[in-house]
C-alpha cells in the first residue's frame, strides 16, 4: 500500500506545548511511519508560519505550506488531514476539510464544546471521509492489559472504581506563559476537558460506559500568575473561569464483568497531590480482588507508561501480584521515540490497517458527559 499523503494543522516551531512536534512528527517521520504516511502540505494561521514550520523540521522543500483551511481543502492529492492545534482552531481549521471528504484525525477534544463537535461529525458524516479523535488511552498497552485482568475473571466481577488524580498546568495557581487558555472556559482546552475527559474516556474503555453522571465542579483559586517558562519570572496575573477541582460521581453498565448498579467516582484537581502522596491513583474493586493502579509523579495515563504501576490483590491468599505491561510489544516504530509518539503511533497503525481507533461520533458521546461534568457550573 502507497503511504497516505497527510497535511498537518498545528506544526509550529513556536507553540508552548508543541505536541504537533514532539508526539506526532516523530512517527511520521521515523522508517515504520514513513512506510505508511507520507507529509504532503502544512497548514497554520498564515503561509509564512507554514513555509517556517516546514524548514524547522527540515522537511522536504516540496511540502506545501498553506494559511488558509479551504486551500488545503481544495488539494486534491491529500487523503488525510491531522489537526493538532488550540481546541478552539479545530472546528474552524478541519471543517473545511471534513465538508470535502477527505480523513481527518483531531485531537482530544474536537471542538471547543458540544455544538461544534456535533456539527463537525454531521459533516464527516456528509462528506463521507473517515475520521479519528486522538483519545490514545484506548489503544495503549496498559489499557489493553487492564481489560485483560478484567475479562480474564482476576478480581471477579467488577464492584465499584475509584480514581483520584492531582496535578495539572504549572502549579495549583500558575500557568506557563501561553498557556492561560487553559484558564478560559470558551477555548475548550483545560483540565475538565483534557485531563478529565481523557481518564473518563480511558477507564470507560477499560470497564464499560457510565450512566447517571453527576458531578460537583468548584473552582477554589480563581487568580493564577502567569509565568515565563524561559526565566521563571511572574509575567501576569489570569482570572480563571474553569473549575480546578471537580469530583464525578456515576454508575457504570452492567456486563459480564460489571455487576448492576456499580459505583464510578472520579475526582481530579488541578492541585499537585500531597508531599509523599501520588498523583494518581485507579482502583477496580471486584468480588475476588482489586486492581491498583499509581503513578507518583504524573495523572495522565494515556499519554506516558513510565512510572505507572499496576498490581493486583487477591483476596482469597492476600498477596499482591505486580502485573507487568510493556509499551514496546505493542510498538513497531523506533524504539528511541518518545513515550507520546508511540501512543500517537499505535493510533495511526491502526488508522493505516483500518484496525478499530475512535471516531468523532465517539468524541461527540464524549462531549455529551463532559457537559454533564459542569451541568449547572458558573464561574
Amino acid at each position: 500500500m502507497a503511504p497516505i499523503p497527510t497535511a498537518l494543522i498545528g506544526l509550529s516551531a513556536n507553540s508552548t506545548w508543541k505536541w504537533s512536534g514532539s508526539a506526532h512528527l516523530p512517527y511520521l517521520l521515523s522508517a515504520h511511519g514513513r512506510s505508511r504516511y507520507t507529509i504532503v502540505a502544512v497548514l497554520n494561521s498564515s503561509k509564512e508560519s507554514s513555509l517556517a514550520a516546514i524548514k524547522h523540521f527540515n522537511l522536504p522543500a516540496e511540502t506545501r505550506a498553506y494559511g488558509s483551511p479551504a486551500e488545503l481543502a481544495a488539494d486534491k492529492d491529500i487523503r488525510l488531514v491531522v489537526c493538532s492545534t488550540r481546541v478552539d482552531r479545530h472546528y474552524e481549521t478541519v471543517l473545511a476539510s471534513a465538508q470535502a471528504g477527505k480523513d481527518v484525525y483531531v485531537e482530544w477534544p474536537l471542538a471547543q464544546d458540544t455544538k461544534h463537535a456535533k456539527e463537525l461529525a454531521d459533516a464527516a458524516r456528509n462528506g463521507g471521509g473517515r475520521t479519528m479523535i486522538g483519545l490514545q488511552g484506548r489503544v495503549s498497552p496498559l489499557t489493553l492489559q487492564l481489560k485483560k485482568l478484567i475479562e480474564d475473571g482476576r478480581i471477579g466481577k467488577v464492584l465499584s472504581t475509584e480514581f483520584h488524580g492531582a496535578g495539572a498546568t504549572n502549579g495549583r495557581d500558575s500557568v506557563l506563559r501561553g498557556t492561560e487558555y487553559f484558564l478560559q472556559h470558551s477555548v475548550g482546552g483545560n483540565i475538565v476537558t483534557i485531563y478529565g475527559g481523557h481518564a473518563f474516556d480511558l477507564i470507560q474503555t477499560v470497564l464499560g460506559e457510565a450512566t447517571e453522571i453527576k458531578s460537583q465542579p468548584q473552582l477554589q483559586r480563581p487568580i493564577s500568575t502567569v509565568r515565563d517558562p524561559a526565566t521563571d519570572t511572574v509575567t501576569d496575573n489570569i482570572k480563571s473561569d474553569v473549575p480546578d477541582l471537580f469530583i464525578v460521581t456515576a454508575r457504570l453498565k452492567e456486563s459480564p464483568t460489571v455487576v448492576r448498579d456499580a459505583s464510578l467516582l472520579f475526582r481530579f484537581r488541578r492541585s499537585p497531590p500531597f508531599p509523599g502522596e501520588l498523583a494518581l491513583v485507579w482502583s477496580i474493586a471486584g468480588e475476588k480482588g482489586e486492581i491498583r493502579v499509581t503513578n507518583q509523579a504524573f495523572s495522565m495515563l494515556h499519554m506516558v507508561s513510565a512510572g505507572i504501576v499496576v498490581e493486583v490483590h487477591d483476596f482469597e491468599t492476600d498477596k499482591v501480584e505486580k502485573v507487568e505491561f510493556d509499551l514496546e510489544e505493542s510498538w513497531a516504530g523506533d524504539a528511541t521515540a518518545p513515550p507520546p509518539s508511540k501512543i500517537v503511533g499505535l493510533l495511526y497503525d491502526r488508522f493505516a490497517t483500518e484496525g478499530q481507533y475512535p471516531t468523532w461520533e465517539d468524541a461527540v458521546k464524549r462531549h455529551e458527559q463532559i457537559d454533564d461534568f459542569a451541568a449547572g457550573w458558573v464561574a
